[in-house]
């Protein structure tokens, strides 16, 4: 603590007084400061610049006996009167600058830290007299472990309301990467775990995370939900975290992350209170705490955030450019493979101590919370892929991923790589979460099936892994298993006879089976007879024709010599599709200024393989649907005017055409 501002350095403590210069014909811009000896002129270039230097060695100056009044206290009611009237100076000083408020805080760190005997109200009355400078600053991490302390000590106290309320919903809204500062998520944690200590309880909660949302539809802080999520994470690990290492004949977690080392090498194992990635071994303690910071590859609408406690990878280009994934020596193990590591373990038996157990079942409450706000859930979807959730409340939001129309949530319940099992696999009969006997696999098929998932390439995967839980839950009667199978006899999904005959009586086994069969049997009539050679060979249906138009007409006889058909300046969509696939000789497809999107597509590129001319032009097809056409071979006319194709994915159908 030195002014360099003349040959020889002059120590701010030798400093006994500074004023500016204001006396007639004084010297312009002047600071003088008054030392042993005599005094100093420092003069500036102008009245900007000698107002900040005078304000900054001024400030400079009380810091220094601040910390030299605080690193020595003896009575505390004069302590307590010295840190208010230096959290008062920091608020008042015209310096705009983060360190300001930053150089009380580590002071009053530092005071805390070195007198661990003071009483619970001296904790309370330094945690209001600093609580103005924490409005607008985070807590450093000393003072985030003494807030945790206070927390979990007396968790009813109002403090925790009045003080430490705002400063996590400052932490929720702007925090950037927990990773930098693992003791701001922890202090996070231990705040809502003290709200759920309160007489209300979850119902505070509750009312905690309505307001980080906010009362309207959308939630304005992008942050909240990725770092609320990463503390839920972090908070449910961590009741694993010790059974996990404490197993017998069981790789810990740096062994799994290593590669399983040999036994003989194995240190005894103990709870683990890990704060930073790479912490020295801590002492045995019975509290619970989150594991180190792990990292996420989020999609690219989510700010990235490395704290998630669960592996994630895609098949993302702009993903693997935002978070390069780490070397696999280096790569932490996620809550799947802790979980799983024996094959008998089942992560729906796990018996967790008491306390472990009141830990996940509060922030296991907060993800279902989560996941009833519209606008968070599909963040919230992507974000948890695919973690098998050993909890209720958790295994009620991928339920609500499973009822949500919305592609971007229910696309989620599928396996994020080839190889990596998604909640779709987890939770499927014989699957490692399955604990309803399919009931929710059957809701993940339906909401797939309901979507852009009606295609063969779906129905291929359904019949060569899915096909026996398929075929029970049929036999239990469960609609949507019967409608698969009904489809895999349509679309012509299963070459085995035996297999076939299989599902058929299966279908017939129940009322429900048996009415859709029948009706499988008739389309099945009408497809033959639709098909036989016959009628015309051009087809052209007025404007303002409808998809029910459509099927009309061509249930009214034989289109089996049909190669061209024109449905331009219609009102047909996605749903003629349909009607479309059962047209054996199309060869030309006229679809302009229609409401004909991806879906369609989807199914056509798979059906219509002889179609030689598609016109798309002026419809609301996208790249994602025009993408499947490149495996039409047939296909030598595609006219895409006027519709939402990229360069990319033109450049990319040119190079697969």
């Amino acid at each position: 603590g030195q002014c360099r501002y003349m040959e020889a350095p002059l120590s701010y403590s030798t400093i006994e007084d500074l004023q500016l210069l204001s006396w007639d014909n004084a010297p312009k811009y002047c600071v003088q400061l008054s030392i042993p000896g005599g005094t100093v002129l420092l003069q500036a270039a102008n009245s900007y610049l000698r107002d900040q230097w005078f304000h900054s060695i001024q400030w400079k100056k009380k810091i220094y006996k601040y910390r030299k009044v605080l690193n020595n206290p003896s009575r505390w009611d004069v302590v307590l009167k010295e840190i208010r009237a230096l959290v008062d100076m920091a608020l008042t000083s015209p310096l705009q600058d983060e360190s300001i408020h930053q150089a009380p805080l580590h002071i009053i760190s530092t005071l805390l830290a070195e007198n661990t005997n003071l009483s619970a109200q001296d904790h309370e009355n330094i945690i209001v007299a600093i609580a103005p400078l924490l409005e607008n600053n985070h807590p450093p991490p000393d003072l985030c472990e003494f807030f945790c302390k206070h927390c979990r000590e007396r968790p009813r106290s109002m403090v925790v309301i009045e003080v430490f309320t705002p400063v996590v919903q400052r932490i929720l809204k702007h925090n950037m990467d927990f990773g930098k500062c693992p003791r701001l998520r922890l202090f996070t944690q231990e705040y809502i775990l003290a709200l759920n200590e309160l007489n209300a309880g979850m119902e505070v909660v509750k009312k905690f995370i309505h307001s980080m949302h906010g009362p309207t539809g959308q939630c304005p802080h992008p942050r909240v939900l990725p770092n609320l999520v990463a503390v839920c994470l972090a908070a449910i690990y961590s009741c694993y975290e010790e059974f996990i290492n404490s197993r017998d004949n069981s790789p810990s977690l740096k062994e799994i992350r290593n590669g399983c080392q040999q036994q003989s090498e194995r240190k005894p194992p103990m709870p683990l209170r890990l704060l930073r990635p790479e912490p020295p071994t801590p002492p045995p303690t019975t509290t619970l705490s989150p594991p180190p910071a792990l990292p996420l590859s989020p999609p690219p609408s989510i700010v990235n955030s490395s704290e998630i406690l669960v592996e994630l990878e895609r098949n993302n280009n702009t993903t693997n450019t935002l978070h390069k994934a780490p070397a696999e020596g280096d790569r932490e193990p996620n809550l799947i493979d802790c979980l799983l590591v024996s094959p008998a373990l089942n992560a729906l038996s796990i018996q967790l101590p008491a306390h472990a157990d009141r830990v996940l079942g509060c922030f296991a409450l907060i993800l279902k919370m989560l996941s009833d706000y519209d606008d968070w859930r599909p963040a919230l979807a992507s974000l948890l892929q695919p973690i098998p959730f050993p909890k209720e409340e958790l295994k009620y939001v991928i339920q609500r991923f499973a009822e949500d129309p919305r592609q971007e949530v229910h696309s989620c319940l599928l396996s994020v790589r080839s190889g990596k099992d998604g909640w779709f696999q987890l939770y499927s009969p014989g699957g490692v979460a399955c604990d309803d006997d399919g009931e929710l696999f059957a809701s993940m098929v339906h909401i797939l099936m309901g979507s852009c998932y009606k295609t063969k390439k779906f129905l291929l995967s359904l019949a060569e892994n899915k096909l026996g839980p398929c075929m029970l839950l049929a036999l239990r009667g469960n609609q949507t298993m019967v409608e698969i199978l009904c489809l895999m006899l349509e679309y012509n999904i299963i070459e085995n006879k035996d297999t076939q005959l299989q599902i058929i009586s299966t279908l017939e086994s129940t009322q429900v089976g048996l009415r859709m069969y029948e009706q499988l049997c008739d389309r099945q009539r009408e497809l033959k007879e639709l098909q036989r050679k016959g009628g015309p060979t051009r087809l052209t249906l007025p404007s303002k024709s409808t998809d029910a138009d459509l099927a009309r007409l061509l249930s009214s006889g034989s289109f089996g010599n049909l190669e061209n058909l024109s449905l331009a300046f219609t009102n047909v969509t996605s749903a003629c599709a349909e009607q479309l696939i059962k047209l054996p000789s199309l060869k030309q497809l006229n679809l302009w200024s229609t409401q004909f999107g991806d879906a369609g597509l989807r199914l056509l590129s798979e059906h219509l393989a002889c179609l030689q001319v598609l016109n798309l032009c002026e419809t609301p097809v996208t790249d994602a649907g025009l993408l499947s056409l490149s495996s039409m071979k047939s296909l030598c006319s595609l006219n895409m005017n006027s519709t939402k194709l990229t360069a990319d994915t033109y450049e990319d159908l040119k190079v697969r055409g």
